[in-house]
Parts: structure tokens; sequence; C-alpha cells
């Protein structure tokens, strides 16, 4: 066996593997997550689309539509508009066609879907210190896997 072999074989061990340890930590932290969104009566992706329109809330994009909250969840309309069914099912979202064009719809949070969001920080603050997450390093690997993500995606 050479070198390069060696390497090669060694490259291929699942505890080797960026990806593994990047897919499971998601599964667990969507785990950890799931007793916090069941109080919310929220799956994890609505949760991730309600934390987009807190943000457009604070800060509007020029159109709040579905196709921008996909561009930004990097998810399909085949995906997000379910999502959007329930959310607007569960009277926190409400979806509006665009007057200028029938084909966009605007996004716009509800009264109670932003009422929802004084539940969430607390519970999310709770869910940190249960955990004993160092606010620090979680930071410095929110920015590390960022600039992953940045390359990836870069590399289409």
């Amino acid at each position: 066996m050479t070198g390069a072999t060696s390497v090669a074989e060694v490259s291929l061990q699942l505890d080797d593997q960026l990806c593994f340890k990047l897919y499971a930590a998601s599964r667990a932290v969507i785990r950890a997550y799931k007793p916090m969104l069941d109080q919310l009566q929220l799956t994890y992706p609505q949760y991730l689309a309600m934390l987009v329109l807190w943000e457009w809330q604070a800060s509007p994009p020029p159109q709040p539509t579905v196709k921008a909250m996909g561009e930004r969840l990097m998810l399909d309309s085949g995906t997000l508009t379910p999502l959007l069914k329930r959310l607007e099912q569960l009277g926190l979202v409400a979806r509006r066609r665009s007057g200028a064009d029938e084909r966009e719809v605007h996004l716009v949070l509800t009264e109670a879907g932003c009422t929802l969001r004084t539940k969430v920080v607390p519970l999310k603050q709770r869910l940190l210190c249960e955990r004993g997450v160092d606010l620090d390093e979680l930071a410095e690997l929110r920015e590390q896997v960022g600039h992953l993500l940045d390359r990836v995606i870069g590399l289409r």
C-alpha cells in the first residue's frame, strides 16, 4: 500500500467527513429545538420562515415575496408553498397577490405572527442555557460555517 492510497482510505472514513459532522450536528440541533417548537406549534422549517419574516419586519426587503423567501432559505417553491400555507392556517402569515403582478405573492406577518416572536426569545435563551452553549464559540462556529457555505455555493 502506498502513502497516497493510505491517505485516500483515511479520507473515506465516515468520522473524517465534514459533511457527515455537519449533517449529524444539524439533526441534533433540530432535535434539541423540537420541544421549544412543539410549544409554538411550529416545525423547524416553519420556524426558519418565521425568522425570515421577523427579519423582514425589522428591515423590509424591496419585495417580500415567496420567491424572495425561497432564495433566503434556499428552498424551492414546491417545499415553501405548503409550509407557508400551514403558517397561514395557523394565523401567523398572510399571503397576498401583488396588485402590479399577480404572479408575485407577498408575505405579511399577522398580529399573531408578530406576537409569536416575543414567545420565541425566552424559549431560545432557555434552550441555549440548558445546553451550556458558549455564545462566543457559537458565534465563531456560525461564522466559519457561513464562510464554508459561501464557498460551497460559489462552486455551483
